[in-house]
């Protein structure tokens, strides 16, 4: 049986997929929404060429960690649009962390999942009301609902959607107010224990409840979000990342950089790899007050930050791709340009002019960023975002 003819060819001046190995000059060849080939020396005619030979093609981006929404009822607070704020520049997959509880869950999945074209998989909200009220989520400590979060999580399962990959809790204060943080986390045990999904965790960094006691609770499978924050409460104790994190790293605690507002320091980023403690996964926290933010805060300038404070290029790009797909349960369909994936693909240029890297307490390094210059999902190239009607904020 003769080949189909494929759709798209996208040569490239280097193709980087860190599921196989592949970093060259080369080609992916997509038909339809699946990629058939990716490396050297392919060739031939398409329906259309793309010729990027100043670019990097990597599969799609997948973000751990940011926050999406939808225009229904009782839409998260800190949400955005996917298509339009995380799409565009190179996410392809997203987990929304606790945009939606066990109430919002049903129009999360009907106005948001079923109607993107961006991939959305949820962390639940332990809280039955998400992120859709004015104050924490947890400040009253009845909405740490956990038969209504199981309820959620098997309706997930009966209906077959399989969009719930965990539970999302944080026990920070902006969340819990007064409430004691140890109890939110009890429930939150306790559900994950009846579905067996693992926890988005958010830890306390208040001096209330030691980093030390909460990483003791974490199973194998859960994921510590914002894991270089500056904190007293955080990674480091004192000048050295402490030994309770690299005892739960041992036993499965999987690590994410999660960089929001408020969570990233290159100080702490900087010791900890120099140990050798390394983020398992790169992720941005984008949420609505991002999208005033000039230089745009997106998951490529995030992985760039990462690079400047000493990650080796192979080792971020599969933080970004390969790595979070496999958190995801979705190796081998995303984050990777094995014949047969899912052709989600992003095209990166390297600006040596880029503004300056910042973290959020306003440290600087120097060095470019790599930018997005085209995203395709699904075989299909996604439009430009539009620029903003009115000048950004300058903020990092």
């Amino acid at each position: 049986m003769e080949e189909r003819r494929p759709d798209l060819l996208i040569h490239a001046g280097r193709v980087v997929c860190p599921a196989t190995g592949l970093d060259g000059p080369g080609t992916v060849a997509v038909v339809g929404d699946r990629i058939v080939a990716a490396g050297p020396g392919l060739d031939g005619s398409a329906a259309e060429v793309l010729r990027l030979p100043d670019a990097v093609v990597l599969p799609g981006l997948v973000d751990l960690h940011a926050h999406a929404t939808h225009a229904g009822d009782s839409p998260s607070k800190y949400g955005v649009e996917p298509d339009v704020h995380l799409l565009p520049f190179g996410t392809t997959t997203v987990l929304s962390q606790g945009d939606a509880g066990a109430l919002g869950w049903p129009a999360f999945r009907d106005d948001l999942i079923a109607v993107s074209r961006t991939r959305v998989w949820l962390a639940l909200n332990l809280s039955r009301r998400g992120e859709s009220m004015t104050e924490g989520c947890f400040e009253i400590l009845d909405d740490a609902d956990v038969g209504a979060c199981v309820g959620a999580i098997r309706d997930d399962r009966r209906t077959g959607t399989s969009a719930i990959w965990g539970i999302a809790v944080n026990v920070g204060r902006p969340s819990c107010g007064r409430t004691d943080p140890r109890a939110v986390m009890a429930r939150a045990l306790a559900a994950a224990g009846d579905t067996g999904l693992p926890l988005l965790y958010g830890s306390r960094r208040a001096d209330d409840w030691s980093f030390d006691e909460q990483l003791a609770l974490l199973r194998s499978g859960d994921v510590v979000t914002y894991c270089f924050n500056d904190q007293p409460e955080g990674l480091l104790r004192g000048d050295r990342v402490r030994e309770a994190a690299w005892a739960a790293r041992e036993r499965g605690v999987r690590f994410d950089v999660g960089h929001g507002m408020g969570s990233f320091s290159f100080p702490v980023a900087e010791q900890a790899m120099a140990e050798g403690f390394f983020p398992d996964t790169i992720s941005t926290d984008r949420y609505r007050r991002h999208l005033a933010q000039l230089p745009r805060h997106d998951l490529p300038r995030v992985l760039s930050k990462l690079l400047a404070v000493g990650m080796a290029e192979p080792e971020a790009f599969a933080r970004v791709t390969a790595g979070p797909a496999d958190i995801l349960g979705l190796g081998g369909e995303v984050g990777t340009l094995t014949p047969g994936a899912c052709a989600d693909l992003v095209a990166l240029v390297w600006n040596p002019a880029a503004p300056t890297l910042r973290d959020t307490s306003g440290g600087e390094r120097p060095g470019g960023s790599w930018e997005p210059v085209l995203t395709i999902r699904a075989g299909r190239v996604v439009e430009p975002a539009p620029a903003p009607a009115t000048p950004p904020t300058r903020l990092e």
